[in-house]
């Protein structure tokens, strides 16, 4: 009877926290939306004639701003896109007229891809080099992981591209030094393909995940029912997997749900220096071309994995501490 009343009592609890989740997240979609708008309208030049140029007549140019809504009322421009944006209707592209939403998904499952492979190598760096740096604290052991890690954060994304790319493509000739093949079109070469860039990013990331993942082993590492724990004779692998790795969970979590919103975004260096087509090389290519749907839609885009990432990341807290859900 009392575990059936707590069981209801933690499981409204829960739909309450994810409610206000749900609420907080669609307030800030709409801020962003609102931010994405306001900015893309706000930079100089005119976007129609930019995407018309040497094709520029009076009449295509008359023609295009009217097909694009540009000759309306800003604040008319707005609710029109608002309106047409949550029915999945983000526009045209203005540089070939084929619908926003579709260029996007066309170059998602690239991104997909790289960010999948990118957080699996980070998270394969960064849990077991922090657990051991911290449980190893102020050893030798200890300082070569402080030192990679610190490298691994200084050295910029385009950087460590380069090296990986004359490392496994100019010396030893293992991986092409670039380009995309789909998973469903060849297995194999899309592995080929994918491991470098994910390398890249897998290796950046890592490196800031392995300083959190130290942090809060160690924070709580030296806990008072840890030091329990130990006192009990317990052996240090259960003490490890148990007591440590359970309540040092959150923080690293946090943490690599940062990591994958960034990646899911786009990791626009990385994509450029890989000719990797995904939402980064799009938002670059996009800008350079004053291509404003495009950019509208990929920004827009960026920020919903941001936020359903940050909302999943929420949805674990309160799976796994139920203090949070109950606050």
């Amino acid at each position: 009877m009392t575990s059936t009343l707590t069981s209801r009592i933690t499981g409204s609890a829960t739909l309450r926290f994810l409610g206000k989740r749900l609420l907080h997240t669609f307030v800030v979609l709409l801020g962003v939306l609102v931010l994405v708008f306001t900015l893309i309208h706000l930079v100089p030049g005119d976007p129609v004639r930019i995407a018309l140029g040497t094709r520029y007549t009076q009449e295509s140019y008359d023609a295009l701003r009217a097909a694009s809504g540009l000759d309306r009322p800003l604040i008319e421009q707005f609710f029109a896109y608002v309106g047409h944006a949550i029915t999945g209707d983000l526009g045209v592209s203005f540089r070939n007229g084929q619908p926003v939403t579709e260029i996007l998904l066309e170059r998602l499952p690239a991104t997909l891809s790289l960010a999948g492979v990118g957080m699996l190598i980070a998270l394969l760096i960064s849990i077991p080099a922090g657990t051991f740096s911290a449980l190893k604290e102020g050893t030798v052991g200890d300082g070569i992981v402080r030192v990679f890690s610190q490298f691994g954060v200084s050295i910029p994304d385009f950087w460590m591209g380069m090296l990986l790319i004359t490392l496994f493509s100019t010396i030893l000739g293992w991986l092409p030094p670039s380009g995309y093949v789909a998973f469903g079109e060849d297995p194999g070469e899309w592995l080929r393909r994918v491991f470098t860039p994910a390398l890249t990013v897998g290796l950046v990331a890592g490196s800031i995940m392995t300083r959190y993942v130290r942090g809060a082993v160690l924070e709580v590492a030296e806990a008072a029912y840890v030091r329990t724990a130990r006192s009990k004779g317990l052996r240090p692998a259960v003490v490890t997997g148990v007591h440590i790795a359970r309540n040092a969970f959150i923080p690293i979590l946090t943490i690599t749900g940062i990591q994958l919103a960034t990646m899911l975004g786009g990791v626009l260096v990385v994509e450029v220096v890989f000719a990797w087509p995904g939402l980064g090389r799009l938002v670059y290519d996009s800008v350079a071309s004053r291509d404003y749907p495009v950019v509208q839609g990929a920004v827009l885009l960026i920020a919903i994995a941001f936020l359903v990432v940050n909302l999943i990341v929420d949805a674990l807290y309160a799976l796994i501490d139920p203090r949070i859900r109950l606050s």
